[in-house]
């Protein structure tokens, strides 16, 4: 199962925010791609934080006081992400996942942000895994 590589299940096509936008341009692009989260990146495209919808959740209930949801992504982002590479073990992420780590982790490679990689991803790579273990011929 270690052969299980993050490249091989990590989702190539993220929404990637920006530290600049507002958070309700980053909440509009999370709720159309149907995104629990996504990381922010400068010009660069390295990762310089994280985004999720929790992060967004608290902007809007502050916001709704005033009806003005005017903070920046910058403000709400979280800047201790925690990320992987795309070799990295699909099974050792699983681990990780177990515990109070993120459910979501951006996928670095050369400090670009190359993909990102989530309980269902992860989920899935288990299943396609334990099919193979229930149909290999004894």
């Amino acid at each position: 199962m270690d052969s299980l590589k993050v490249k091989d299940f990590m989702d190539r096509f993220p929404v990637k925010l920006s530290a600049d936008m507002t958070i309700a341009e980053a909440v509009e692009l999370l709720l159309k791609e149907h995104k629990p989260g996504a990381p922010v990146v400068a010009a660069n495209g390295h990762l310089v934080g994280f985004l999720s919808q929790q992060d967004c959740i608290g902007a809007m209930l502050k916001s709704s006081y005033y009806c003005d949801l005017a903070d920046m992504v910058k403000d709400r982002m979280r800047t201790d992400v925690l990320s992987v590479s795309p070799d990295y073990s699909v099974l050792l992420l699983a681990e990780q996942m177990l515990g109070n780590k993120p459910k979501i982790y951006p996928v670095v490679d050369h400090g670009q942000v190359v993909g990102v990689i989530d309980r269902f991803h992860i989920l899935s790579a288990v299943n396609g895994y334990m099919k193979q273990c229930y149909t290999a011929p004894v």
